[in-house]
């Protein structure tokens, strides 16, 4: 297992959330300890780039110098997070969260007291990095060029739920704003400068806005790549031997009515490394795994299961105001997807319902008296 992380494989969700918060060591996030992989036979090659492939040859160049050989590759490599293309992007105090060194430097900064921080992108990444720097309390500005936060991923109606859980808890959502360029004094950040001519002073700049998958040595190999590494169902690339799976890789993913998506989740690279590895072993079963996802803020536990695109309805099923509710979504009167706060029940229930493609009556998923376990069932 070759790896550019210089540390035994761990787990990245809690990287924003309870690593950040120092709720939680990082040898808890371990996903092994140090004797698993040699009692299982594993060689962990840590802190090393693979530079390029050489598929006729079934041999990966590292950037040490080595050259590997292999009988089948299964290329794991994820993702870089997208970087500002603007004036200070590269001013000290601008970070990303993406792996543990990361997130270890803005730990380091926040040793000298609370910060005034400006987040770029109202993602899950950007979102949770402002509830858990509001709670150690930062004074927190996030900016969003779009209308709205988690504007591609979820209705409006979540969205403003989210926005009015950070605004009560002092995080200053910019919606709709552009970025300038990022000031300094001398090499330190010290503020984003808006494209209306507002500056928002701060001493730290967290940026969430996306990664691009890391594609680069098979797209020299010659693999397809569109959306990241495209795979077959049984996560194969267009190269023999090679597989991809997680957020680098690109499916057709019957959830999304059968187009091609890449999902960056824990669920989908866990899924696909499954079956891939399957196929390797000659058990060969395509891959059809539920997606889901989740998201920790304050006190919303936010989950989501199936694939929102293309709906054409939703229904709200509960009260936001009680901080337990689902948005339930529907395309040609079957439902694709829900995001529940707070509700693992119509999660658990939900995930049923989706897997059967079922038709249930708008009327009824909203009736919080019926169980939505008893609808998935019906």
């Amino acid at each position: 297992m070759i790896s550019r992380d210089s540390f035994l494989p761990y787990e990245r969700p809690p990287l924003s959330k309870e690593y950040l918060a120092r709720d939680k060591g990082f040898e808890r996030l371990l996903i092994r300890p140090q004797a698993f992989w040699a009692e299982k036979d594993v060689e962990l090659i840590l802190g090393t780039d693979v530079v390029a492939i050489e598929p006729e040859h079934r041999t990966v160049m590292t950037s040490d110098g080595s050259r590997l050989g292999y009988g089948d590759l299964i290329w794991a490599a994820g993702g870089s997070p997208r970087k500002l293309k603007c004036e200070g992007a590269d001013l000290f105090g601008v970070h990303t969260i993406r792996d543990k060194e990361s997130v270890d430097r803005i730990m380091t900064q926040l040793e000298n007291g609370p910060q005034r921080v400006a987040i770029i992108g109202g993602g899950y990444i950007g979102l949770e990095a402002a509830a858990v720097l509001s709670k150690l309390g930062c004074k927190v500005v996030l900016v969003e060029a779009l209308d709205r936060v988690l504007a591609r991923v979820a209705c409006v109606e979540l969205s403003r739920f989210i926005e009015k859980a950070h605004g009560e808890h002092g995080v200053d959502l910019r919606l709709g704003a552009r970025i300038e360029r990022l000031e300094g004094d001398g090499s330190i950040v010290t503020g984003v400068k808006l494209a209306d001519g507002e500056v928002i002073p701060c001493d730290m700049v967290i940026v969430g806005i996306g990664i691009e998958p890391e594609v680069a040595a098979l797209a020299t190999a010659g693999a397809s790549i569109s959306n990241g590494v495209e795979v077959d169902a049984y996560c194969q690339s267009s190269l023999p031997h090679i597989f991809a799976i997680g957020d680098c890789a690109s499916h057709r993913n019957k959830f999304a009515a059968g187009e091609m998506v890449r999902l960056e989740s824990v669920q989908n690279a866990n899924d696909m490394a499954k079956t891939a590895a399957s196929a390797i072993c000659g058990i060969k079963k395509a891959y059809e795994a539920t997606p889901w996802f989740w998201s920790n803020q304050y006190d919303l536990k936010l989950q989501t299961v199936g694939l929102n695109a293309g709906y054409d309805q939703i229904v709200l099923r509960g009260d936001p105001d009680s901080r337990s509710f689902s948005i339930v979504y529907l395309r040609n009167g079957r439902v694709i997807a829900l995001d529940c706060v707070n509700a693992v029940k119509d999660y658990v229930g939900g995930r049923k319902i989706i897997e059967r493609s079922a038709r249930v009556a708008p009327s009824e998923l909203e009736n919080v008296m019926l169980d939505i376990k008893s609808l998935a069932e019906a």
